[in-house]
């Protein structure tokens, strides 16, 4: 009996022991980076810092293109999520109950965007944008950044509306519901799920995005992402550090706000193509 609760012991250290590991290696990074923010001194070879300062918070926020930068990333995701909304649900629902022809070929084309190394695909549609004149434009800013969100807001919603049964939208038909009541009351509460999640990805993406950005809308347009890369080129890596967490803190914030909405199941069945 000793020797069993001595095996069960030692597999709970060794889980334990796991863990830690896992734990360390995604949130050492992160715990490293806040405490170097909030560092005023930090030399080799202390474990902590010497001294504690907002210096640097305050250094960054008074950087007039660090503001705007702000600004205008959650101007850009915001309105990209608004537009892969309007356009791409349609499509989702259309690819979950509709049957046609190499649909899921279709279905298929949305990852192409994800299937190979995005310069390449930037330099094309940069092409493209100069003779269209949407260089350094806003339009081609949120178009290129669309460029990667429709895979998010497609797969995912379409897989949502599939799980919906149309037994229960036809219930609903039977009693006198038009379709667009039934839509609206049944299929799109219950398919909401997915569409949060995929609208959380999408405006993350966004977020993120910063070769396409630097393709199409320099010099008027710099996002976070572009600022980040000059500031970790020219400013001293605390200041680097103090604007990470700034780009890191809305994906944190997201997440944990739509905890509820995001699962296993719900992330495995939207990239399922069925």
């Amino acid at each position: 009996m000793s020797w069993k609760l001595k095996q069960v012991s030692g597999k709970a250290w060794i889980e334990w022991a796991i863990l830690l590991l896992f734990i360390l290696f995604f949130m050492g990074p992160l715990i490293n980076l806040l405490i170097l923010a909030f560092s005023g001194k930090w030399q080799y070879p202390a474990i902590l810092p010497q001294e504690w300062s907002f210096t640097w918070w305050a250094y960054v926020f008074q950087q007039n293109e660090v503001i705007e930068s702000i600004s205008l990333s959650f101007g850009i995701a915001t309105v990209v999520t608004l537009l892969s909304i309007v356009i791409c649900l349609p499509a989702a629902y259309a690819f979950a109950r509709i049957r046609f022809r190499l649909s899921k070929m279709f279905l298929f084309s949305f990852l192409l965007t994800h299937a190979f190394p995005k310069m390449g695909l930037y330099v094309s549609i940069a092409v493209l944008f100069f003779k269209l004149h949407l260089m350094n434009t806003f339009m081609g800013v949120v178009l290129i950044h669309m460029v990667n969100t429709l895979m998010y807001m497609t797969w995912i919603p379409a897989s949502a509306f599939k799980s919906v049964h149309q037994s229960q939208e036809e219930s609903a038909r039977d009693v006198g519901a038009g379709p667009l009541r039934v839509f609206w009351h049944i299929t799109l509460p219950m398919a909401l799920p997915g569409i949060v999640v995929a609208s959380i990805f999408t405006f993350l993406s966004s977020l993120d995005e910063a070769q396409g950005t630097f393709m199409v809308g320099i010099p008027d347009f710099r996002t976070m992402p572009l600022i980040m890369y000059t500031i970790v080129q020219n400013y001293p890596t605390t200041a680097g550090g103090v604007f990470s967490i700034i780009l890191t803190l809305p994906t944190i914030l997201l997440l944990l706000a739509a905890r509820r909405f995001i699962n296993a199941d719900v992330m495995s069945s939207g990239f399922t193509m069925k």
